[in-house]
């Protein structure tokens, strides 16, 4: 039977997480001008405290808090890896990626690639991308429709379609400043729900001291095959977890690069804390005796003492319904559903900010206005939202979403973003060879939770249960970095010692530059990305002649002036270069 009470309480809860959205939203609407920039960036305005708490609470979702409680309750303390390592995965972001990125003022992750490898070529990234975005807005709508269904007696598919209703309703209309204003009353919800729900659900008798049974809930990896697993997982989750355009929006819309590396760290440390209480949690679910609860796992009035392992994926409900009192159950309901809306809107916003600027400001539609890309955006926005609220109804993992999620991006994207960052000399051709071979390699080993059969069996392969123990994802993540640098070193030699033709530089990225433009009209979904391919070709005229310009309205590129405007290359195929006798691919000559 459906419980009114809690009902009301959900829809409370939901009504005053709309009403802080749609007041921040109206920051957005209060600014004249500049609107694309406001809307995905928030003017880059996000203060240091602001953004700690927007990345914290984009990190700590439904899919962190039941993730974490499932994998405590399955494998113990070490079989519970996602928080270390998403949190270890802050830092190095901040470390390697946050200053660089914020410095060069781009609008998305995507930029450096399109500028320097093309803009259809750098538009392949996107693929990876959004499959991670819709994974991880999947995995945390299917969260939350576990949770309410338990709790509430309310149907799944109903609980996640109004949950994903409503987050992509604020997001729609606020942008970035209704998510992150958002983020920080979600943060606390969370917080304070979850810390009540642990001491309520300890003081009952159906416990055992967790201090008596340290040795259990700790857990144990086993033997040589499943510690590679363990470090191919957990060198997934920490590198994996850095080439989101989730984290990089809130990195670029900081006021300072310093302030994008400071909110890395101190989000990184959040996330750390904010997995105690569902550690604790799922340790008190694995120490519990089932049998002395009213919890019948299959309806037919048979008790079990513990939770079948086709249910484990509800292991925080299951400890808010059942040792918990009512009212106590209803506020941890609350931390849920703000963990899940907090990272939800902003995974949609991430991949609608990348399509609207990426995809067809910069790849379909050159010339298109400020008001088309924003409705190009927010029509993605509802896209995105409709596409991951069907994936979390048909896929039922919760953890192996997770999992999932992080698996492209990891494979491809990984090693991209290293190349495009810090290797000078990486050109379109090695980027299409290292996202091939990583995506290929990856497909190879097959996919259990898509019923996708491995074509290569690698060493320690386990054919019953269809597990591959070697850690053959990070072999394609480090396969597709060795391709990358070494083709984009041989064809640069090949070209640049006449073996190879200019003419059959067909991609023209090395020696066959193309000097052909097209103007792009001056706006604010492209003006940051304009001025920075401006300031490089400055930085690079004045290192060559020993004198640097600085930066003016009225530029000088080559002879020819940009007041505003950017250009890009008509050859599909090539980057924004810069046209000096050397002929090296367009990047920052300081960062590098």
């Amino acid at each position: 039977m459906i419980d009114y009470g809690g009902v009301i309480a959900i829809i409370f809860f939901y009504l005053l997480i709309l009403a802080v959205g749609v007041w921040a939203g109206r920051k957005t609407g209060d600014t004249v001008g500049e609107q694309t920039q406001e809307v995905m960036l928030a003017g880059r305005n996000i203060g240091t405290m602001v953004g700690i708490f927007t990345m914290t609470a984009t990190w700590v979702g439904g899919a962190y808090i039941n993730g974490t409680a499932e994998a405590f309750y399955n494998g113990g303390l070490l079989g519970c890896q996602a928080p270390i390592g998403y949190a270890l995965s802050l830092v190095l972001g901040g470390v390697l990626f946050a200053k660089r990125m914020r410095e060069e003022g781009y609008v998305t992750m995507l930029d450096p690639f399109q500028l320097k490898y093309g803009q259809r070529v750098g538009g392949l990234m996107f693929i990876p991308a959004l499959l991670g975005e819709v994974f991880w807005s999947a995995a945390i709508l299917s969260a939350l429709g576990a949770t309410l269904s338990v709790i509430l007696h309310i149907n799944m598919t109903a609980s996640v379609i109004i949950s994903a209703f409503i987050a992509v309703g604020y997001t729609f209309t606020g942008g970035l400043y209704a998510v992150a204003y958002t983020d920080v009353v979600q943060l606390f919800c969370i917080f304070i729900g979850l810390w009540v729900c642990v001491p309520a659900s300890l003081l009952q008798e159906k416990t055992s001291d967790l201090s008596r049974n340290a040795e259990d809930w700790i857990g144990s990896i086993g033997g040589f095959r499943e510690k590679s697993l363990w470090v191919d997982c957990m060198l997934l989750l920490i590198f994996g977890g850095i080439p989101w355009q989730v984290y990089f929006q809130r990195v670029l819309s900081s006021k300072t690069s310093a302030g994008a590396q400071k909110l890395s760290f101190v989000a990184g440390l959040g996330c750390l804390l904010m997995a105690v209480p569902p550690a604790l949690i799922g340790a008190i679910a694995r120490n519990t005796d089932w049998r002395l609860t009213d919890y019948y796992p299959y309806d037919n009035g048979t008790k079990y003492p513990s939770i079948p392992a086709s249910q484990t994926n509800m292991v925080v409900p299951l400890v808010f319904q059942y040792l918990t009192p009512r009212w106590v159950a209803f506020i941890g309901l609350g931390a849920v559903s703000a963990a899940v809306m907090s990272s939800a809107d902003s995974s949609v916003l991430s991949a609608a900010s990348m399509f609207a600027h990426n995809i067809w400001k910069l790849t379909i539609r050159p010339h298109a206005s400020e008001r088309e890309v924003i409705f190009v955006m927010r029509t993605s926005i509802i896209l995105v939202g409709v596409l991951a609220t069907i994936m979390s109804l048909t896929i039922q993992s919760i953890y192996g979403l997770w999992y999932l999620c992080a698996d492209l991006v990891y494979v491809i994207l990984f090693p991209q973003l290293c190349c495009v960052v810090y290797f000078k000399r990486s050109n379109t051709y090695g980027s299409l060879a290292g996202y091939g071979v990583g995506l290929m390699l990856r497909l190879s080993g097959g996919e259990p939770l898509l019923h996708f059969p491995a074509a290569i069996h690698y060493p320690m392969y386990d054919v019953e249960t269809d597990t591959q123990y070697f850690p053959f994802k990070t072999t394609a993540m480090l396969a597709s970095f060795f391709a990358c640098v070494s083709v984009s070193l041989l064809t640069e030699y090949l070209f640049k010692s006449g073996v190879l033709q200019p003419e059959l530089d067909f991609l023209g990225c090395v020696v066959n530059i193309s000097t052909e433009r097209i103007v792009l009209p001056t706006d604010t979904s492209f003006n940051v990305s304009c001025e920075t391919l401006a300031m490089q070709k400055m930085k690079s005229a004045g290192n060559g002649n020993g004198t640097t310009t600085e930066s003016s309205p009225f530029l000088t590129a080559n002879g020819h002036h940009v007041n505003g405007n950017c250009t890009t290359v008509v050859n599909e195929g090539t980057a924004l270069h810069n046209f000096e006798t050397n002929h090296h691919d367009y990047s920052s000559t300081e960062a590098r």
